[in-house]
């Protein structure tokens, strides 16, 4: 049982009594650990199957690991109780919760069923859901369940703002109906199996008795409702074993308490703690640069990975000019690779920090012929934000896809039926013409009556919109479709994280739009749609081949790779503007290098570092200092830049001619404290290389009438106080003439220097 085992393994396997606490760095083989453990308390220690409990977090992991027990232990596993926290509560529940007032034949609401019932209560309360969407007080209704708060106590803890008191009437509205359907939600199963346990002594005895031996795996990611689940259920016995890593807890949006794993000794004083360090997965000079980075936190477990592996390649740090130059080197780089015959393409791995940082690089693995697939996401191009956007422009363009029109014409919803629409379809099959020419001829179709009325509007829209195709440019037609749809005004009503991704997607295809205009010498409303066309129109490729994988660094999370590329690695991406500006920004940049400290372990033998002094981010061009978590890496395990490097591309700034590399410059800064322990004025001087021309430039008129000046366009000139709806108050350092719109550069007192475009930045001045 103990061939190729550690000594900390052993000892985690044979720990049977009392509580322990085994934290297991990455890589350290904590799955092995645990099923081990099971078979030995079996085998062993002869406890019956019958007592011992696994949860898991994923239906996936379940299985697996159920797998693995039975492949141990054999006849009698199957009597082993494993599953997920939420299939454990269910079956509890079917047997028990009529002793709390629902019958046991009970209906698990889904999401759909929630925001149907949610819509309901905001009709018959009559709130506005243009102001407060569905997924708002659902979000924020979840967010209270994981926490165990109820209606009640909600209610208590208003402090006279008016949102809460909102959501305290709609959450007690919302339980009510719930009760009244004898339903559950998903953050129910939880919170009434611990309310269960907490009425119903009789009830949390018999499953004390029955679980005597519980495992909890990946226990950092477990909220308050979780936890004092298990802390019910362990509390006659004790003999609980928790796994996890607090430097993996990266799930704090989705309720994660990292409290539970970093304060378990203070909720079972008697609990052994056994630390898994070895690392079977990745080379020396990885670990230390995670090591090195994670150290800089201060709410962890003091622990350091080693590894028994050799030493390997230095960690290969990268600064370029643009994201357009970073996806161009890691295109090339896989490419190099893939002649030499040193990795497969399923060995590399792109990770970044959101899902909208795809798009380059699917648009330069397709130019490079390089199969990929996404993990965690969708393809770029694929979705559903992006497809209703292009539809649009697609129907302004010539309305002959009648696929783009179906698709928009009830995007915001018009009220406009299937019944309407079939009657449409029927016209234009009888009269040969395209829906949209049946849609314009909507008031000659006799079938329809009053509903061609509801049809006019988005007619009256498309041609509007159309006749300015030639005066306008392409992202200002898009701006335009979205302020007159009110799509991102929708979005950010729901105000949950899936809304603000889906934001950050459709900022990142302004800014495809804005790069699209730059680069093209006559930019076209049908050449954006040609290009975009190229870059979406990819080929389904088997499950099975062999593909790059594209994922945010949440979804890689439990992975591992030969070869992993940790881009976009900038102060304001990663970590990101939000976290360094939040109110609790010491916490909430420590749940970003925990995210960091994934990435860098996802690496097997070789990790690529990369950057972009500016960027295109949410329509406005950024100029970014290299990520603090950079800058952590020590200084000895990071490879400087020089003429052997693979699939060097013209535009890459690394120039081995260079007296001075942007590495050496960054090695000066590897030994100061963390940017966390910093002051703003330090973090504004740290790396910022980026305008230091442009800072002192006075504004550059060209192109400017003498009788048109930039204040009178602009409400501002350079040296003018602004202020910006998200960055703040900054001083105009610059202003540049581009044709339709002006490039703004803006010195932010709290956000540092970024460069914008004025119709997008609607800066104010102050």
């Amino acid at each position: 049982m103990y061939e190729n085992m550690n000594d900390m393994q052993v000892r985690a396997i044979c720990q049977t009594e009392g509580p322990v606490l085994i934290l297991a760095g990455a890589g350290s083989g904590k799955t092995r650990v645990l099923t081990h453990r099971a078979a030995y308390l079996i085998e062993e220690k002869g406890v019956n199957p019958y007592h011992i409990m696994a949860i898991t977090f994923t239906n996936k992991a379940a299985g697996e690991m159920r797998e693995r027990i039975d492949d141990i232990v054999g006849y009698g596993s199957e009597s082993i109780w494993v599953s997920t926290f939420h299939s454990a509560c269910v079956r509890i529940l079917r047997r028990f919760i009529n002793r709390i007032g629902y019958d046991t034949n009970f209906t698990i609401y889904d999401t759909d069923d929630q925001k149907q019932l949610m819509k309901d209560i905001c009709k018959r309360l009559m709130i506005d859901t243009k102001l407060y969407k569905e997924k708002f007080f659902l979000n924020r209704i979840s967010h209270a369940k994981d926490e165990l708060i109820s209606p009640a106590e909600y209610r208590s803890h208003l402090d006279g703002n008016y949102e809460k008191a909102l959501t305290a009437q709609v959450y007690t509205e919302y339980q009510q109906m719930l009760h009244k359907n004898n339903a559950l939600d998903f953050d129910d199963l939880i919170m009434k199996t611990v309310e269960l346990f907490q009425m119903d002594p009789e009830v949390l005895e018999y499953y004390q008795d029955r679980l005597r031996y519980i495992m909890v795996d990946e226990y950092q990611d477990t909220n308050t409702a979780q936890f004092n689940f298990v802390r019910l259920l362990a509390s006659k016995y004790e003999n609980l074993c928790v796994v996890g890593d607090d430097d993996q807890s990266i799930y704090k949006f989705r309720g994660a308490n990292i409290g539970n794993i970093l304060n378990f000794e203070q909720y079972f004083p008697n609990a052994t703690v056994i630390k898994l360090e070895q690392n079977y997965r990745s080379t020396k000079n990885i670990l230390d640069a995670a090591n090195g980075v994670i150290a800089n936190n201060y709410g962890r477990k003091e622990k350091a990975l080693w590894t028994q592996n050799d030493a390997g390649d230095k960690v290969l740090f990268r600064q370029f000019e643009t994201g357009e130059d970073e996806a161009e080197f890691i295109a090339s780089d896989i490419r190099g690779h893939m002649r030499d015959g040193s990795l497969r393409y399923q060995d590399c791995a792109v990770l970044y920090r959101t899902n909208a940082q795809s798009r380059l690089f699917e648009e330069h693995f397709i130019m490079a012929n390089i199969p990929y697939k996404m993990v965690g996401g969708v393809n770029f191009y694929a979705r559903k934000e992006i497809k209703d956007l292009l539809s649009y422009l697609k129907t302004i363009d010539n309305a002959r896809d009648d696929l783009a029109v179906r698709r928009i014409i009830n995007v915001p919803k018009r009220g406009i039926g299937a019944a309407t629409l079939a009657k449409v379809q029927t016209y234009a099959n009888e009269h040969e013409i395209s829906f949209y020419q049946a849609l314009r001829a909507a008031s000659e179709i006799s079938t329809l009556g009053r509903a061609a009325v509801k049809i006019e509007p988005f007619v009256t829209f498309i041609q509007a919109k159309r006749s300015k195709t030639e005066f306008i440019s392409v992202s200002e037609l898009l701006q335009e479709i979205i302020d007159a749809t009110g799509y991102v005004t929708e979005l950010e009503a729901e105000d949950t994280d899936e809304a603000r991704a889906r934001i950050e997607n459709i900022e990142e295809l302004q800014g495809k739009a804005l790069t699209y205009e730059q680069n093209e010498k006559e930019p076209t409303l049908s050449g954006f749609l040609e290009e975009v066309a190229l870059v979406a129109d990819i080929d389904d490729l088997d499950s099975d081949s062999d593909r790059v994988v594209l994922m945010t660094l949440h979804s890689a999370k439990g992975l591992e790779f030969p070869q992993v590329y940790l881009t976009g690695m900038e102060d304001g991406l990663f970590p990101s503007y939000m976290s360094i500006t939040s109110d609790d920004a010491m916490e909430e940049i420590e749940e970003e290098r925990r995210l960091a400290y994934v990435g860098i372990t996802r690496a097997m033998k070789n990790l690529t570092v990369t950057s972009a002094r500016q960027r295109m981010v949410r329509g406005q061009l950024q100029y970014n200092r290299v990520s603090r978590f950079v800058r952590e890496i020590p200084a000895k395990v990071m490879e400087q830049p020089d003429d052997r490097q693979r699939g060097r591309s013209n535009s890459q700034l690394f120039q081995s001619q260079q007296k001075t590399s942007v590495f050496q410059q960054a090695t000066e800064l590897f030994h100061a404290k963390p940017m966390a322990l910093q002051s703003n004025a330090q973090t504004d001087t740290m790396f910022d290389q980026t305008l230091s021309a442009d800072k002192k430039a006075p504004a550059d008129l060209s192109g400017i009438p003498e009788d048109g000046r930039i204040r009178n366009a602009l409400g501002y000139d350079v040296g003018d106080l602004v202020h910006h709806q998200k960055f703040g108050e900054g001083m105009v350092v610059k202003i540049v003439s581009g044709g339709r719109d002006y490039e703004v550069t803006v010195q932010f007192h709290q956000a540092g220097i970024k460069k914008m475009f004025a119709a997008f930045a609607k800066l104010k001045k102050v």
